[in-house]
């Protein structure tokens, strides 16, 4: 992350990774802020400006998902990346629910964390709105309800999460395997034509009906969602 030094508060409850996350971000030349619990974790970031947070779902007093559900509701909005299981779908989603900004799934290689953390370091601090707009199209993810001009649109945890991955990333390109990553687990044959087959089902209700095309097919690179 060769872009100047930033502060970042590292959550982890392994005290192997830890100390590797540590020396790893120091020789980057950040200033680097270790703690393996949840509760000094909230303390910590809601006393101090960090430039990213690396939170760890699994801790011995707690969770990672209710560390960022404090963070926010404290108004501090650092840019989170939580630490998932390899298997963890629901993690994921239930990470990105709580106000994460992304997500990394365990074991990752440092290269990777740096990339993700310097990416999140240059969008900065920003309030997420509770509620996803883009358009006309709104997502709620505390209730997971989905509306367009107010009316109320039925779609499966599959389509909703497709979908929520498109509203947190609008106008940007979303490829296959970022979907496939998102919203199935990692055994699943990413050869198959199931996102494409989802794109279908989700463009079938959120757009058909309403004669509009919000999902867009970038050829070889994937999707993009815009506004209406």
């Amino acid at each position: 992350m060769h872009t100047g030094g930033v502060r970042i508060l590292v959550v982890e409850d392994d005290p192997k990774l830890a100390r590797l996350l540590e020396r790893g971000l120091r020789e980057d030349g950040h200033t680097v802020d270790i703690t393996h619990q949840a509760t000094e974790a909230v303390w910590l970031g809601s006393e101090r400006e960090y430039d990213a947070v690396v939170l760890d779902v699994v801790l011995p007093d707690g969770d990672g998902f209710d560390v960022c559900r404090r963070l926010r509701d404290a108004g501090r909005w650092a840019p989170i990346l939580m630490l998932t299981a390899r298997d963890g779908v629901v993690d994921r989603v239930r990470g990105l629910d709580t106000g994460a900004d992304d997500y990394l799934t365990k074991p990752f290689a440092f290269a990777e964390l740096t990339a993700r953390l310097r990416a999140l370091a240059r969008r900065g601090p920003h309030e997420r709105p509770a509620v996803l707009c883009v358009g006309s199209l709104e997502l709620d993810p505390a209730t997971r309800s989905v509306r367009r001009d107010d009316t109320l649109i039925d779609l499966t945890p599959k389509e909703y999460a497709l979908l929520e991955l498109f509203m947190r990333r609008p106008g940007e390109v979303v490829t296959r395997t970022q979907i496939l990553d998102h919203a199935w687990d990692f055994a699943y044959d990413g050869t198959s034509n199931v996102v494409d087959v989802y794109v279908r089902y989700l463009r079938r209700k959120i757009d058909e009906p309403f004669g509009v095309a919000t999902i867009h097919t970038v050829r070889g690179a994937g999707y993009r969602l815009v506004a209406d």
